[in-house]
């Protein structure tokens, strides 16, 4: 869509609550999901046993498994599955699909080096008041300054097949970050909100494979809904 129809007459803040309330169910399903994964790493041999040996190919590959990883997770099973389904078939075309396969590979390596930043300064330790530490800067700092408006900049662009004169002239209109943003940050922090503190109940070399997995399922649920709200939101709340 252009970012000059992508306008709605409701307010901002109405418009994230309707977006919560529609993710509200993929977003449970997603957050038992990713604390069952955290359970049976604590409390499972065999499970923490594979996660063990998850960490150890996840830091020697470094850079490149965040890269490959979330730019398959985030970007190529999400595109893969619209191309797949008939209704969202002629959504994407190519140069879409790999203009996003790319921003997730990006996404990769910048969640892995937030990740790393907060266990240098934060510290790496599992215990609550680091998790929540953890989350207040993810959700309540870093999201809303940075991590969200560049991700709806990307899609506002990618969904306008690129119109770049478009996208321009609706950043300059004023008003942008309260007619783009709110909306977007109140309708994906039902999910991501209690999904990041499970995240960062885990050891830093696990939290972003948690993060692809919980990614994958929620882009794939969204997606489902985005067929009928035709918004970017399918994939702009796996920003932390």
């Amino acid at each position: 869509m252009s970012a000059a129809s992508s306008i709605q007459p409701e307010a901002p803040w109405a418009a994230g609550l309707r977006g919560a309330r529609a993710n509200l169910v993929p977003g449970l399903i997603l957050q038992a999901f990713a604390l069952t994964l955290v359970l049976a790493y604590y409390y499972h041999a065999p499970t923490r046993e594979l996660c063990g040996k998850l960490a150890v190919f996840r830091t020697e590959q470094g850079f490149l498994y965040s890269l490959v990883a979330t730019s398959f997770f985030g970007g190529m099973l999400p595109c893969l599955y619209l191309k797949l389904t008939p209704a969202t078939r002629n959504r994407y075309n190519l140069k879409q699909n790999l203009w996003l396969i790319a921003f997730w590979a990006y996404k990769g390596i910048e969640i892995d080096l937030w990740y790393r930043l907060l266990g240098r300064f934060v510290g790496t330790g599992t215990d609550f008041k680091t998790v929540v530490i953890k989350m207040v800067l993810d959700q309540f700092v870093v999201c809303p300054l940075f991590f969200v408006p560049v991700t709806v900049i990307v899609y506002t662009w990618c969904e306008s097949r690129f119109d770049t004169a478009a996208l321009v002239a609706d950043l300059r209109t004023p008003g942008w970050y309260r007619r783009r943003v709110p909306s977007m940050l109140i309708s994906n922090l039902g999910v991501w909100l209690p999904t990041v503190c499970i995240i960062y109940s885990l050891p830093g070399t696990l939290q972003l494979p948690l993060f692809n997995l919980v990614l994958c399922f929620f882009t794939l649920l969204l997606a489902h809904i985005s067929r009928v709200e035709k918004t970017p939101t399918a994939q702009t709340a796996s920003t932390s």
